[in-house]
């Protein structure tokens, strides 16, 4: 709608990257990622409680349809042993068999899906994985409470930067763009770019998740 409004219409567009997603190319970080990352985490960390209380494998979905930004930056700093995002494809038998491996050692486990992975996100997966190693699981769906609660300093911080660099923008005659930040400067990038490039992500996260989970 913005692009068309500066194509048919000549009016002056700064696009400013808001969504919890961070799916958005051209920038490393959306305004909302933070705080709803910091929200689930907060409620992963009390789910590993109870998990390890009653001996139980927890498949917890958080949101992510197209993307795992999310569910891989809240994996890992959550302690997850499993993160299953859409940009990986989920082999489900080994899924099977290091679950059958961490039930030698480990009572509890916690694998974090991101809501995109399969049509069913959490339930279908656990379905799948129904009965492997004898763990008694339980699934919860985060949901819409990932788009609740104070913003983060980090999150007010980037929410005032870009818009404050998207209103110079518009004053120096740029328009048909979106503000972001890149390597933590001001970067701007072509509207239509934001949403037909895609954004991957970091590899060396993946590869990190990868290794803990060994």
């Amino acid at each position: 709608m913005a692009t068309l409004l500066n194509e048919e219409h000549g009016f002056p567009i700064i696009g400013v990257p808001g969504t919890i997603d961070n799916d958005l190319f051209g920038t490393d970080f959306t305004i909302g990622y933070d705080t709803a990352v910091n929200t689930a985490m907060e409620a992963i960390d009390k789910i590993r409680d109870t998990a390890a209380s009653h001996d139980r494998l927890f498949y917890v979905e958080v949101m992510g349809r197209d993307a795992g930004f999310i569910a891989l930056d809240v994996g890992i700093s959550g302690g997850a042993e499993f993160i299953v995002i859409p940009e990986a494809r989920t082999e489900v038998e080994k899924l099977k068999d290091q679950l059958a491996t961490l039930k030698k050692v480990k009572t509890s486990a916690l694998i974090i899906v991101a809501e995109g992975e399969d049509e069913g996100g959490a339930f279908s997966l656990a379905e799948k994985v129904k009965g492997a190693a004898g763990y008694d699981y339980r699934i919860c769906v985060l949901g819409h409470v990932q788009r609740g609660g104070s913003p983060t300093a980090r999150d007010r911080i980037l929410a005032s930067r870009l818009g404050v660099a998207a209103v110079e923008a518009l004053l120096e005659g740029q328009t048909n763009v979106m503000v972001g930040e890149i390597h933590g400067r001001i970067a701007f990038t072509q509207l239509k770019e934001t949403w037909t490039k895609r954004k991957v992500v970091d590899s060396d996260l993946w590869r990190l998740a990868a290794m803990l989970s060994t």
